[in-house]
């Protein structure tokens, strides 16, 4: 088991991996756009920046990506990253397969969409290592993620799943206590650090 953790560490991080991971992620972060289009045709453009939540998760981590490669750190960015994707990748999985046992199929892009967001919750686990975040990134962060909640589920900007819409007030709870689970991992990831450096 040791040498198995070894290995993958070697792997993921290898620089030319790091730099297909980059890649594949700035690709999907595209395709996601895309994806939010017929939303975002009828949102109103002040809640833009808030309606497309995977891609902009998956956004961030391409950034932070790219600082790694470049050895610089954007601390905010990470933070954000580390918190939006596993958030948004859990999220995702769960209306996908909440969806499928309400309508008994999702079709192959309701599965792809599982094993993508799925992919994304992982990565931004697997480089915990590399996070260099303080407290008041997290706090930032955080503000982020929790007003995010608050535009999707008051103000009615959230992702669009039809077969669950008389679930939204379970769905808003789901996805604030998530935020909050989310915002813990960050908190233990920069308390570890600090230990380590104590």
């Amino acid at each position: 088991m040791k040498d198995l953790m070894m290995l993958l560490k070697v792997i993921l991080y290898n620089k030319s991996f790091m730099w297909l991971l980059f890649i594949v992620n700035l690709l999907g972060t595209i395709y996601g756009y895309y994806w939010y289009g017929s939303q975002l045709s009828v949102t109103e453009p002040k809640y833009y920046i808030f309606v497309p939540d995977s891609p902009t998760a998956s956004l961030f981590f391409t950034i932070a990506l790219l600082g790694w490669l470049l050895k610089k750190n954007w601390k905010l960015i990470e933070t954000l990253a580390l918190i939006t994707l596993v958030k948004y990748g859990i999220w995702a999985v769960v209306m996908n397969v909440w969806t499928y046992m309400e309508t008994g199929s999702i079709g192959w892009m309701g599965w792809m969409l599982v094993a993508s967001h799925f992919a994304m919750a992982l990565q931004a686990v697997l480089y915990m290592p590399f996070y260099k975040f303080t407290w008041v990134h997290i706090l930032i962060a955080s503000i982020w993620t929790l007003h995010n909640d608050v535009i999707d589920y008051v103000f009615g900007q959230m992702p669009v799943y039809r077969s669950l819409s008389v679930y939204a007030s379970q769905i808003g709870y789901f996805t604030f206590w998530l935020s909050i689970t989310c915002i813990c991992i960050a908190v233990a990831n920069y308390r570890k650090r600090s230990n380590r450096i104590s």
